[in-house]
């Protein structure tokens, strides 16, 4: 017996090629990307003295746009209750340290 090879070809390119993004879509994205951060970080700065005291090392999730803030031992507390405030919102989540980072690299 002999086996039949199929001769496959590879195809290239993106799978959902309609679901691409221009560069200049993604470089606004990018852009809105860094002001939202940068308008968290402007809060968190201003807030992060007084709260280090009580709260070193929990997690504090901010709505930039009402300057609301949540405090909480784990992140997750932290983004429910910010959620049941704000459910359409996007947040910026620090750690209260002296960095603000929340993780490790």
């Amino acid at each position: 017996m002999t086996q039949q090879q199929s001769e496959r070809q590879a195809r290239r390119g993106r799978i959902f090629p309609e679901l691409t993004i221009s560069p200049e879509e993604q470089a606004r994205q990018e852009s809105e990307r860094k002001t939202f951060h940068q308008k968290g970080r402007v809060i968190f700065e201003r807030l992060q003295p007084e709260l280090i005291e009580k709260h070193y090392n929990w997690f504090i999730v901010i709505e930039p746009n009402t300057e609301d803030y949540f405090v909480a031992q784990d992140s997750m507390t932290a983004l429910k209750k910010a959620l049941e405030k704000h459910p359409q919102a996007i947040f910026a989540t620090f750690r209260l340290n002296e960095t603000g980072v929340c993780g490790r690299i």
